[in-house]
């Protein structure tokens, strides 16, 4: 696994700090920390979201940057927290303020991430957006995705809430149909007479009669009631949508309701308690 790989090699370089790195395009990297690498894998300069990020020597329209995975000896960890803690001039950012003062005092080093997935490059992906966070959603439900949920040679670790297997149910063509396409249906989820494509459904969700789903992330426990048209929309938990409601086809009347993006993603969080049938 990723972790045992980045242990195994914190501890055989003799490391204080082990960071995570990709080699990223260079026209993008002036969102990251960016790092200058030795020969022997030594991170020997850092720049944190620079506007002219240094290129990998081999490469000039790459860059070295760091994923936000770190590997800190526990002690060295607690002692520049508490320094950086008591340090009115700093801006207490583990990119900004710790890691620089970390390169010339301590053995840091880098380990370069590839992905164990056979279908293409190594795939990571910034979620630092609603825009970066809904299209990830989307490539997890593209028939071959780079980051493939499936692949039994790089599996998830992590715990899942015992819920019963999805269902989907009503089955009369041309009326009401419990359907789902092009999509990921989580446990506990139950499609009873709605439509659903390409979207990713978490667990414990309800579609209830005659609704359609397009293009959405919805997250657990949101129910969405009979009649229901929404699309390109992430949905948040416990959220439950009343009947007849539409969402995503008319982006002035979303407005003044929800949030919604730049590009046209609309966000629906439980706040908005007009989602709450009396």
């Amino acid at each position: 696994m990723k972790y045992q790989l980045i242990l195994r090699q914190h501890a055989g370089t003799g490391a204080d700090v082990t960071i995570g790195t990709l080699e990223f395009d260079r026209a993008e990297a002036s969102r990251f920390g960016v790092c200058e690498l030795a020969p022997d894998g030594r991170i020997v300069g850092w720049e944190e979201k620079p506007a002219n990020p240094r290129p990998c020597p081999r490469n000039p329209d790459r860059c070295h940057v760091s994923m936000g995975i770190y590997c800190f000896n526990r002690e060295l960890l607690i002692q520049v927290l508490l320094a950086d803690a008591e340090d009115t001039a700093s801006s207490h950012d583990l990119g900004k303020d710790i890691i620089p003062k970390l390169i010339d005092k301590r053995r840091v080093y880098a380990y370069d991430f590839v992905d164990e997935n056979q279908q293409g490059p190594p795939y990571w992906r910034d979620i630092g957006t609603i825009e970066a966070y809904y299209d990830a959603n989307m490539d997890l439900v593209s028939v071959t995705p780079v980051f493939n949920l499936y692949d039994a040679h790089w599996p998830i670790r992590t715990y899942q809430r015992q819920y019963p297997p999805a269902k989907f149910v009503f089955a009369d063509i041309g009326t009401r149909m419990g359907i789902a396409l092009d999509s990921i249906v989580s446990m506990g989820s139950i499609v009873s007479g709605g439509r659903v494509t390409n979207c990713v459904i978490s667990p414990n969700v309800r579609i209830n009669s005659y609704a359609e789903v397009q293009n959405c992330v919805l997250f657990p426990h949101v129910n969405i009631g009979r009649h229901v048209r929404i699309r390109r929309a992430i949905i948040d938990r416990d959220v439950h949508i009343p009947e007849h409601t539409e969402i995503g086809f008319n982006l002035e009347e979303d407005r003044k309701r929800y949030h919604v993006t730049e590009t046209g993603i609309v966000v629906v969080v439980p706040e908005h308690r007009m989602f709450e049938e009396a």
